[in-house]
């Protein structure tokens, strides 16, 4: 069933609300709905970042994370063997509901276009191999062997066979139908505006009435920290603005997912031939809201870069630029419940989220109706983030 925000709450009582219906969110509640739950999932709208999302499905760690956040790369380390097993579990998810999300896992490339840079790939690739990922090294000559498409400048990169892509679009599309089968209530245009425990459970005002129900997941993003205040929680999560950019079709070209050992990119080619160009060129927040806007400099960056690696995407045409907000913590996902808040759980995958939706999703889902969720969660706890100050919050 979906309601829109029109109407008054389909129901004023329910066993569980998932609060945002990103990738996380609608997994997440088709995984309760299937366990029996009573669900209603409610979304408040806008540009988020599975809506906004560019489709890679990533394994290796990301030189851009690495550059920008390095305090977090030990605590992303710890959540580093959850890619793999993410990747794997999204063609074992297609399957199960009988889905087409254009998924092909073809491998993914990190280019590096000096020795320098190489060298970096060397010793992130050492590390990533002590950890489990299956990762190899290739030259100039192998290099041009599997990606021809490639410019000059390509010194050698890493190549991870478990990479790659899928079509973000039609997979939340039916992600968002299997859910509805699964008899979940999807509430659109409906954000929650506070959030507080009302012995028993927890209650969620909007503005079109209060909603009780025994257990909350947010699966908000950005959204999240604000609604985990509103209740008396703390869950640190902050915004990060990116841009993206999607070209017309053209003949196949592109067959992995592509990615720099030094600069922000990702290049990929969908089923219909268009090429998503992305990979972490940042976007701005509209004043005094909480959407993105494209900011051009991103734009131009990103396409000039783009065309640099791959010189055939000279010819092609831009249809589409947008922006989308993804959501940083502290390099892992914050997955379970809240400290001394029984029946509040926080469902935040951690860096690319896409990627570790549907997986994340089951975890959390597990925790909630008493199951195993088949990995230790102990690095994912909400339990090991603390606040310096928390402020009370007035009849919470």
């Amino acid at each position: 069933m979906i309601a829109s925000s029109e109407e008054a709450l389909p129901r004023r009582h329910v066993d569980v609300a998932v609060i945002g219906a990103g990738i996380v969110g609608l997994c997440l509640a088709g995984f309760l709905a299937q366990a029996g739950r009573d669900v209603v999932l409610i979304d408040a709208g806008g540009s988020a970042a599975s809506t906004a999302n560019a489709g890679s499905l990533h394994v290796q760690m990301q030189s851009r994370f690495m550059r920008l956040f390095p305090d977090r790369v030990a605590g992303f380390e710890q959540q580093l063997p959850l890619y793999p097993k993410a990747v794997a579990f999204w063609r074992e998810f297609e399957r199960a509901i009988g889905a087409d999300f254009e998924m092909k896992v073809s491998g993914g490339l990190m280019i590096a276009e000096t020795p320098e840079q190489f060298d970096f790939l060397v010793s992130k690739s050492r590390r990533e191999r002590e950890l489990g990922l299956s990762v190899e090294l290739l030259d100039r000559a192998e290099l041009e062997r599997i990606a021809p498409y490639l410019g000059a400048s390509a010194f050698g990169a890493e190549l991870c066979a478990d990479e790659g892509k899928l079509n973000p679009l039609k997979c939340n599309a039916q992600v968002r139908a299997w859910a509805t089968r699964m008899g979940v209530t999807i509430v659109d245009r409906c954000k929650v505006e506070r959030l507080y425990a009302s012995n028993p459970g927890f209650t969620l005002n909007t503005p079109h009435g209060a909603l009780t129900t025994k257990q909350v997941a947010v699966a908000a993003g950005p959204g999240a920290r604000a609604l985990m205040n509103s209740a008396g929680a703390y869950l640190p999560v902050e915004a990060e603005p990116l841009h993206m950019n999607i070209t017309e079709a053209a003949p196949p070209l592109i067959t992995h997912l592509v990615q720099h050992a030094e600069r922000s990119i990702t290049l990929k080619q969908l089923a219909t031939g268009q090429i998503v160009i992305g990979g972490g060129w940042p976007a701005k927040l509209a004043e005094g809201t909480e959407y993105p806007v494209v900011d051009p400099v991103s734009m131009i960056g990103n396409l000039s870069l783009a065309r640099f690696m791959v010189p055939a995407l000279v010819s092609l045409q831009i249809i589409r630029t947008w922006a989308g907000v993804n959501s940083k913590v502290d390099g892992r996902g914050v997955l379970g419940e809240m400290p001394g808040m029984p029946g509040l759980h926080a469902a935040i995958p951690g860096d690319a989220g896409y990627t570790l939706g549907p997986l994340t999703a089951r975890v959390v889902a597990a925790l909630m109706t008493g199951r195993d969720p088949g990995v230790d969660v102990t690095p994912y706890s909400p339990a090991r983030l603390r606040p310096e100050t928390l402020r009370s919050v007035v009849g919470a």
